[in-house]
């Protein structure tokens, strides 16, 4: 990584962006929250930021992706290509998980189920997403931030079809970062 970690800066980033989403669900008018229950609304619930969960992985690109057929909560396909793998380090064991893109898209999406899902997190998976500065190439560093792992839209009203991570993005081990279940 080129530049040094400022905890004291990303826990104050971490808290504005929860502040803002949760302003954005109470009272925007295209929050997932139905707007009978926003006035009712106090926020939404996290696990404690920890930067143990800020990780770096180990990036392999997928010069040829595969596209993958994803299941959503509509009972719906769609369809990304499987451009990375990211190999990351998790309470001291090695995991990779799959970075997806559609075509066109700038960010790489990556759904995710752990052995928190279905008890403290959303039963459907949670979602982080990230942009590369450049183009990535095997072997770069990114970091790969658990603490901004969230619920998808569905998790809150059934009027979204949502994506629900592929098999080879389950992970064996308790992710206790970032949303927890609504």
């Amino acid at each position: 990584m080129t530049d040094a970690f400022d905890e004291t800066a990303w826990r104050r980033e971490l808290e504005i962006q929860r502040e803002q989403k949760d302003e954005f669900f109470a009272e925007h008018r295209q929050s997932p929250v139905p707007p009978e229950q926003r006035e009712a609304f106090d926020g939404l619930d996290y696990f404690d930021p920890e930067p143990d969960y800020r990780a770096e992985a180990t990036v392999t690109v997928h010069n040829d992706p595969e596209p993958v057929t994803m299941d959503t909560t509509a009972g719906t396909e769609v369809r990304y290509l499987r451009e990375l793998t990211l190999t990351v380090e998790i309470r001291g064991e090695q995991h990779d998980l799959a970075a997806y893109r559609q075509e066109g898209d700038e960010q790489y999406f990556v759904p995710f189920r752990d052995k928190t899902t279905g008890q403290q997190t959303y039963e459907g998976g949670r979602y982080m997403e990230f942009e590369s500065e450049g183009e990535l190439e095997d072997g770069d560093e990114i970091v790969l931030d658990f603490n901004l792992a969230y619920s998808p839209f569905c998790a809150y009203s059934e009027t979204f079809a949502c994506p629900l991570p592929p098999d080879e993005n389950w992970l064996d081990v308790a992710v206790e970062a970032g949303e927890k279940a609504p």
